[in-house]
């Protein structure tokens, strides 16, 4: 039975400013630790999680304070249990890991729904864009009030990766090593374009109201459709196949006219309405507009791949970075592109392929693809 762990909150009373020139009053970043804190801070391990996660890695967590239903029976057991804790490929018995909430997030950090001080509302539609390097700035401020100067390694999965990648370069000194699983280095057309769908079908949404839905009813047709615009690229479509085929018909599965006629769309259906219940979607817009804006380049503050990843030389970092052979979110011609970068600029750098019928969702589902390289990468 995993351990039961608890959020913990970062609150910082002074303005934060963001890149686009927005300020934040205060910032507030909700976050999780797993084992032991060196006396010299040497053993830490920042993790940052993918588009829809949370904090919450490992372990059991029943309860957020004040984020209301949002935190589903589902969410209660962390979603790396099986990748953090004593003798797993991140271990407790070793490191000090720490699990933070993005800045815009819906399980504790400031986000849409969270209350803006000058007008006693939620910010709704008034809460800013966030970038990568955002995220990075905020967190930083968390690892300097825990007294982490550098860090052992920072890990990040899909969206995670991205923001992994701007912490190491941003902050290169702060640095040891760095894992970087299923993600790349500027987002491409193609995933724009699908972010751009799951954007207009969340402002499409009649409920949606610019942002402003907190005292009314959410949009939640419109978080359901992009959820399953985004699901068919996070889940292989052979394994949709087989998971829908044990799937009932709902006799609810009716719309205003087509009546669902397969097990698929039924599926798809039924993953559309989980996902509101646990979700917010102006935090899903801003996570998606992170991701669809990222590029390294820019979050870095550099004009080249070798003006960027010169620091990580310097630093002496070590990466290690995972593709999935049957990813068709981030495609494994995305890593290929990032270790070109590092190999490039002198980096010391392995680049492992999983083959996995999962597709995007292996680093979730079989840790056991993963475990012997970041053990080795962490211990080295």
């Amino acid at each position: 039975m995993p351990a039961e762990t608890s959020t913990r909150f970062f609150e910082y009373q002074e303005r934060f400013c963001l890149r686009d020139g927005s300020l934040l009053p205060t910032l507030r970043v909700a976050y999780e630790t797993w084992g032991e804190l060196a006396a010299d801070g040497s053993n830490a391990i920042l993790l940052f999680h993918a588009l829809s996660g949370s904090h919450h890695a490992a372990g059991t967590n029943p309860e957020i304070p004040g984020i209301g239903d949002l935190w589903q029976p589902e969410l209660h057991q962390g979603w790396w249990e099986d990748m953090i804790g004593p003798g797993k490929a991140i271990d407790t018995d070793h490191f000090f890991v720490i699990c933070p909430n993005y800045l815009g997030g819906c399980y504790g950090s400031t986000g849409p729904a969270s209350t803006n001080p000058d007008t006693g509302s939620p910010w709704g539609s008034s809460f800013p864009s966030v970038s990568a390097a955002d995220q990075v700035n905020a967190f930083a401020l968390l690892l300097d009030s825990l007294g982490i100067g550098k860090l052992h390694a920072v890990i990040g999965p899909s969206v995670g990766g991205l923001v992994a990648l701007t912490f190491a370069t941003r902050l290169p000194e702060r640095v040891r090593n760095v894992v970087s699983i299923a993600a790349g280095f500027k987002t491409t057309v193609l995933n724009r374009l699908i972010l751009f769908e799951q954007i207009l079908a969340i402002e499409n949404d009649p409920n949606f109201n610019g942002g402003d839905f907190y005292e009314s009813k959410p949009p939640l047709y419109g978080l359901a459709l992009a959820r399953m615009i985004s699901h068919k690229t996070f889940v292989h479509l052979d394994s949709i196949e087989k998971r829908a085929r044990q799937d009932v018909i709902q006799a609810e599965d009716v719309l205003q006219w087509y009546r669902v006629r397969d097990q698929f769309q039924s599926y798809m259906l039924h993953q559309g309405k989980k996902f509101v219940r646990r979700f917010d979607a102006n935090t899903y817009l801003r996570i998606i507009d992170m991701w669809s804006r990222y590029d390294a380049l820019f979050e870095g503050d550099a004009e080249t791949p070798a003006e960027l990843f010169e620091r990580c030389t310097n630093a002496g970092q070590k990466w290690l970075v995972f593709s999935i052979d049957s990813d068709f979110c981030f495609y494994p011609e995305e890593q290929a592109e990032l270790v070109g970068h590092l190999d490039a600029s002198g980096v010391e750098s392995m680049h492992i392929t999983v083959h996995s019928e999962k597709g995007h969702d292996s680093f979730l589902l079989e840790p056991d693809l993963y475990t012997p390289h970041i053990s080795w990468l962490l211990r080295s």
